[in-house]
This record gives C-alpha cells, sequence and structure tokens, in this order.
C-alpha cells in the first residue's frame, strides 16, 4: 500500500470517484443528487489536500483531506490545518489504515510548515486520533461557519472535542493560550466546521 497526495481538484477521476463513493458511505446525502460527478468536496480557498492510502490494485483503502488557512488567535497569526472527511473502506476497518493514514497527515502538516494543525472529531473518536499523534486540547472549542453565522462546535447537537498538534517553534511556545478557549476559525459556508 502506499499514501498519495493530491490538491484536491488534481486529484486522478479513477481515485476521486471512490473517494466520493467513500464519503457518501459514511456521510449519506439528505437528498440524493443525480449521478455525482467528481466536483471537490470542499472550499477552494481552503487549499484542500487529498491524501489517500491506495493498495496494489489501485483501490482506495482510506481518504482524508487537509485544509489550511490563516488563523488569529489571542492578536498572534498562525498557519492552520485540520483534518477533514477522514473515511477508511468498511470492509478494511479495524486493520489500522485510517490510523496511519492519519498520522501521514499530522507529518505532511508539520512538513508543509503549518504552525499548528486544529480540528473537531466525535468524542468517541478521541482514542483513535491519540494513537495517530494527535493530542486533546481540553477545553477548547473551534467556532466555524463565518463572523455574521458562527457554527461553534459545543453546540447542540455536537458532542465534539478538539485534537491538535503544534509544529513550529511559535504556536509550541504558546500552546496554553490554546486550552480552555474559544477559536475563531471561520472556514466559510462550504466547510461549516473542520
Amino acid at each position: 500500500m502506499q499514501i498519495l497526495s493530491f490538491p484536491e481538484a488534481e486529484t486522478p477521476t479513477a481515485l476521486r470517484t471512490q473517494v466520493l463513493d467513500l464519503q457518501r458511505q459514511a456521510w449519506p446525502p439528505d437528498e440524493p443528487s443525480p449521478e455525482p460527478g467528481t466536483a471537490p468536496t470542499h472550499d477552494p480557498a481552503l487549499c484542500p489536500r487529498s491524501m489517500l492510502l491506495v493498495d496494489d490494485d489501485g483501490v482506495v483503502v482510506a481518504a482524508l483531506d487537509v485544509l489550511s488557512k490563516p488563523l488569529v488567535h489571542e492578536g498572534r497569526r498562525y498557519r492552520a490545518g485540520g483534518l477533514s472527511t477522514v473515511v477508511t473502506r468498511p470492509a478494511a476497518r479495524g486493520r489500522g489504515h485510517g490510523r496511519r493514514l492519519v498520522a501521514a497527515a499530522r507529518t505532511a502538516m508539520a512538513d508543509a510548515g503549518l504552525d499548528l494543525g486544529v480540528f473537531t472529531c466525535d468524542r468517541p473518536l478521541e482514542p483513535f486520533y491519540r494513537s495517530a499523534g494527535w493530542r486533546l486540547l481540553p477545553g477548547t472549542h473551534l467556532i466555524g461557519g463565518t463572523p455574521r453565522c458562527p457554527l461553534p462546535s459545543d453546540r447542540p447537537p455536537f458532542d465534539k472535542v478538539t485534537m491538535a498538534d503544534f509544529f513550529s517553534a511559535e504556536a509550541r511556545r504558546h500552546r496554553a493560550a490554546f486550552r480552555h478557549t474559544r477559536l475563531a476559525l471561520y472556514p466559510g459556508t462550504i466547510d461549516t466546521l473542520w
């Protein structure tokens, strides 16, 4: 198996089709759409990068997207990234494939020069992300959406926790400022909360 990475819009069609199928299985759309294409899932302004774990037969076993944007917190500007649409093929779950890909994404984010990675996940998934090297930010909530239409991760019906890692020396120096706080991420109206 190998890990492949592409800007989301440049993912080869055969792979992108598989990714979209896995995403639809994991998060069925409210309304079925006629023959969905291979259009990007994310806002291009968030520089979505798809990471895929592909077997020797070209089958996508696991997939995720890394989104990134500037984040201003307590007067400091950071290059932040987060995980989105993390999914593993149902028949391949429980074998460490998702963990391998999530850990590789963490390394790729650090190598890309991001200051920190931060994202929310459902509370029961915290141990999974911890096992891939991410850390819980206790009492921290992301504010998604937009400033005019905010979407806090602690509002019902969400039961989310915030996971993070600090890559740059600047971010590590100020990591305490990211605990027990609200992070105004505001990724927009397409990716309302990553």
